[in-house]
């Protein structure tokens, strides 16, 4: 099996996601969404896909996420085209669907 992570090595959370992946014996291809962040496109198929709102994609605890907080959809995603740091990670994506690993052990449910 094959899997996408949009990954942060400074996450603890997104390391654990890796460490699930790999000790799968998952193919894992990383991509560090800091350094290469995807389109506001791919953003927005990715959680419709995964079943979720943007506004469930975002990371909130960030200071750049407060001027968000009534904004709709479009402007969240928008914001994370724009500003990476507010997509909530990690993003993993399957041939059997996309999952945030928020807590990691949920990338499972897609292995």
């Amino acid at each position: 099996m094959k899997a996408t992570l949009y990954h942060n090595p400074r996450c603890s959370k997104s390391r654990e996601a890796l460490a699930i992946l790999t000790d799968a014996g998952v193919e894992v291809e990383v991509i560090e969404y800091l350094k290469a962040p995807p389109t506001r496109e791919t953003l927005a198929e990715l959680y419709k896909r995964a079943g979720m709102t943007a506004r469930e994609g975002l990371r909130i605890a960030e200071d750049a996420a407060k001027p968000l907080k009534g904004a709709d959809d479009d402007t969240i995603l928008d914001a994370m085209a724009a500003n990476p740091i507010l997509i909530e990670r990690p993003l993993v994506v399957t041939e059997r669907g996309v999952r945030l690993g928020r807590p990691p052990e949920k990338v499972r449910e897609i292995l």
